[in-house]
């Protein structure tokens, strides 16, 4: 499969989608607290998707049974949401995507409930760090391999005495747009990708972060919740790009996000 150079009709597409994806992790933001139940966040966001004319991609995907993922503490990605009720000092992925007129919004944040560690805390920030490091340099004529050495080097930058941080290196970034996971594959770690970056291109950045060891454990019984080897935490950012001819666009970008512009020229 090659990559999808998106028309100018598609971008339009692309930027709804990523727009109401936004909105999602906007709206359910107060109902993220000790208490709640990932299945409640589930509903409240199937509900307001629905209520927008859209659909959850996640639902029914490849069999997945939710439609968004809520991935707690040591879960890296993936995970399912249940009846397990959100605790003082918990962190949570929550990952959506929409389609739009048939076009996918992807997006991810972290939320800290209650009175976090400092610990859990800095691991947050630092996968946000990451994320908003590579955005910022994106642009047309970049190789695809640089979004993942500039993480790597951040990454490295972050270790202390105590504390040494690790890039998952079983999962990735992608193409998306029509499809849910599209060309090209977008590698969070030190890589020779030479495919170079050109305007129309739509990718997401998600890089995932542990606390310990980069390595990962898919659950057997579920087939899709992974967590990580060593049972430390996890934390992740996700937002959908479009390269454009001068910089870069975060589609799926949230008001709240004021160290990252919307929109980034070169």
């Amino acid at each position: 499969m090659s990559i999808v150079i998106k028309t100018a009709e598609e971008i339009e597409k692309m930027r709804a989608a990523g727009k109401l994806a936004a909105q999602v992790l906007e709206m359910i933001a107060p109902h993220v607290k000790a208490g709640a139940t990932t299945n409640e966040l589930n509903d409240i966001c199937a509900k307001f998707t629905q209520e927008h004319g859209a659909i959850s991609a996640p639902l029914d995907y490849h069999g997945f049974p939710k439609s968004i993922c809520t991935s707690i503490n040591e879960v890296i990605c993936h995970g399912i949401p249940s009846d397990r009720t959100l605790v003082d000092g918990d962190i949570i992925n929550i990952d959506i995507t929409v389609i739009v007129d048939g076009y996918h919004g992807d997006t991810s944040k972290m939320f800290l409930i209650g009175d976090v560690s400092p610990k859990n805390a800095r691991l947050c920030r630092i996968a946000q760090e990451a994320l908003y490091t590579s955005i910022k340099k994106v642009r047309p004529g970049m190789k695809l391999g640089e979004i993942g050495t500039l993480i790597e080097k951040f990454i490295k930058s972050k270790k202390t005495g105590l504390e040494k941080y690790t890039i998952v290196t079983d999962y990735c970034g992608h193409g998306i747009g029509a499809g849910f996971h599209e060309e090209p594959q977008v590698m969070h770690y030190k890589n020779n990708d030479k495919t170079v970056l050109r305007p129309g291109m739509c990718f997401t950045i998600e890089p995932m972060i542990n606390a310990g060891r980069h390595t990962s454990v898919l659950d057997k019984h579920d087939n899709w919740t992974v967590t990580t080897s060593d049972g430390k935490n996890s934390a992740q950012w996700e937002h959908t790009l479009l390269v454009t001819q001068t910089g870069v666009e975060v589609l799926t970008h949230r008001e709240e996000e004021k160290e990252l512009p919307r929109v980034i020229n070169h």
